[in-house]
């Protein structure tokens, strides 16, 4: 009875001990309380969550580095971009410091990796993690980006909408994003000539971006047309379809 909220529970049972499952209720509602503060709980789950999509960012942004080395085409360019820059050379040193062949093909290709990683700009779900897009860094900026988001919609409103003024490349690109329902990973995923083409048919007016929707829809539909695959999925749905599950009384 050390707690003042259990003293006033149990003085209450004394004075109405006819109330038996209100104060059995309040008894192991008490006992059975978590003793740890949820706010902690929380944070540590938050924590744990962030640490694990850091590594695991980590991870694929590795996998696709090494994914990188084995393409002939930017291999070809990392080593002769190290080779310009003598890294190769360092590498064949003779005398004490000289190395195994082993040795050699391990160094050659953690400075074609290197290359790699400084010269190609990987987009995507690829891209090289960054601490700010943690789950916990986007909670705590979580209240910065809705005062810059609500700035930004306040100067849209005011230029495009109140003063009309003409879009801007980069206006008319969040546009185009948008009536693609992309990410912007995504987008910034695409080829620059893909949104030059974007911008060729102008495609921030909604009417050309619905022609040119359907435009890839039917393209889409010609491919799976011609797609072998389909055509043996289309060939068996026609001929012996789905199977069919009955249940049958004897």
């Amino acid at each position: 009875l050390q707690d003042e909220e259990t003293r006033k529970d149990y003085d209450y049972m004394l004075d109405h001990p006819e109330e038996y499952y209100r104060h059995y209720y309040h008894y192991y509602s008490r006992r059975l309380a978590p003793k740890v503060d949820v706010r902690i709980v929380i944070l540590v789950t938050v924590c744990a969550i962030s640490v694990f999509q850091f590594f695991s960012w980590w991870s694929s942004y590795n996998e696709a580095i090494n994914y990188l080395a084995t393409v002939p085409k930017y291999r070809i360019q990392a080593t002769e971009i190290a080779r310009q820059q003598g890294l190769l050379n360092k590498t064949k040193e003779k005398g004490k410091n000289r190395r195994s062949k082993e040795e050699i093909r391990e160094v050659e290709e953690e400075i074609i990796k290197d290359i790699i990683k400084n010269k190609i700009d990987i987009k995507g779900g690829y891209q090289k993690p960054k601490i700010y897009d943690i789950l916990l860094f986007q909670i705590l900026l979580a209240p910065f980006y809705l005062c810059k988001y609500i700035a930004w919609y306040c100067w849209w409103i005011y230029c495009f909408t109140i003063k009309g003024q003409e879009y801007g490349v980069e206006e008319k690109l969040y546009i185009i994003r948008r009536y693609m329902k992309m990410s912007q990973s995504q987008f910034d995923s695409l080829e620059d000539h893909q949104k030059e083409t974007f911008l060729e048919r102008q495609l921030w007016i909604r009417e050309n971006y619905e022609v040119y929707k359907r435009e890839q829809e039917e393209e889409l539909k010609k491919k799976m047309a011609m797609d072998p695959r389909w055509k043996r999925y289309r060939r068996w749905m026609k001929n012996e379809g789905p199977g069919r599950l009955t249940f049958i009384d004897d």
